[in-house]
């Protein structure tokens, strides 16, 4: 049993149902849950702890970090776009929604969920044939003008957050190890480039909603999430887009999301990436609904046909 399936089972069976289904003792069976809280900085409790809780209970909250940036959001909307890929030249269907999203909600904030670049040049993957792929200064100078795009539709007041994504990240890690000894001169860094957005590796939101690029992998990520997170948790990354509901013992709900991608997974950069092979994307972003603190069901905005999207019960021209 590896670890992501030992957390599960000792969370729904507890240490005595769990040795007796693996024919251990008892006394092996916590340190090795011993072992994997130390690895894995988390609290794995069985159902009787949560009994014991009863309604009341409060949450642990999650430890501070660095790069992290904090929201309080009692009430209000937010809205969460991943892995747009942004292509010098190409405009996709959902940016567009994007922005008409951003003119009516008015978001209190809207954050950019990793992979806003693609940035094929500065990545250690060799070369696919004789594909054409952008200089890194047009994918820079395409990316500030439909960032801006986003901010002038947001308006003032509206937070603007980019986590990074592992595309993103190729463009400081390819000058790190090729040249650090350029490390505080101005231009080396990718938030330089784009002032009016706030970099963080993540965004916490209520003390209970976490919105980062990426954590678990697979067809169960989202799952996983919830398990290993024990909050709401939105990430991109794998283009699928989904949504999830973990409600534990004492009835306390959280939230999962994949809000899958802002790219058009139909774009020939995707097609010679993955060889034309089948795969589980879609075009979509997700909104995030506050009430009195509390996330409501994340909702997604979803691609419909090449000119409308759906939302709510609805099919909407873009």
């Amino acid at each position: 049993m590896d670890e992501d399936d030992f957390v599960e089972a000792y969370r729904a069976l507890g240490a005595n149902a769990l040795a007796k289904k693996l024919n251990t003792n008892v006394q092996s069976l916590r340190k090795r849950r011993a072992r994997v809280e130390r690895k894995l900085g988390i609290t794995i409790e069985g159902p009787q702890a949560k009994r014991n809780r009863g309604s009341g209970y409060q949450k642990i909250p999650a430890p501070r970090a660095t790069h992290r940036i904090e929201l309080n959001i009692p009430d209000g909307i937010v809205l969460v776009a991943s892995d747009a890929h942004y292509w010098p030249g190409e405009v996709t269907l959902m940016h567009k929604a994007l922005l008409a999203m951003c003119k009516e909600m008015r978001p209190k904030a809207i954050i950019l969920n990793g992979d806003v670049m693609d940035l094929p040049r500065a990545s250690r993957h060799a070369a696919i044939g004789w594909e054409k792929r952008p200089e890194i200064h047009e994918e820079i100078e395409w990316a500030q003008e439909k960032t801006y795009e986003i901010a002038l539709a947001c308006g003032r007041g509206t937070r603007k957050i980019w986590t990074m994504g592992n595309h993103d990240a190729r463009f400081e890690s390819r000058l790190a190890n090729l040249a650090p000894e350029y490390a505080k001169v101005h231009g080396v860094h990718l938030k330089d480039h784009f002032p009016t957005w706030e970099p963080a590796w993540s965004t916490y939101i209520n003390n209970d909603t976490l919105i980062k690029h990426r954590f678990r992998g697979g067809i169960h990520k989202v799952h996983n999430n919830l398990l290993w997170t024990g909050g709401n948790i939105v990430t991109g990354h794998v283009h699928s887009p989904q949504v999830l509901a973990l409600t534990y013992y004492n009835d306390r709900t959280i939230w999962g999301m994949d809000s899958g991608m802002l790219g058009d997974p139909g774009a020939r950069t995707f097609v010679d990436y993955t060889e034309d092979s089948p795969k589980n994307w879609r075009s979509a972003f997700g909104v995030l609904t506050f009430v009195h603190g509390r996330l409501l069901q994340p909702e997604l905005v979803l691609k419909w046909d090449d000119s409308h999207i759906q939302f709510r019960g609805k099919i909407i021209p873009v």
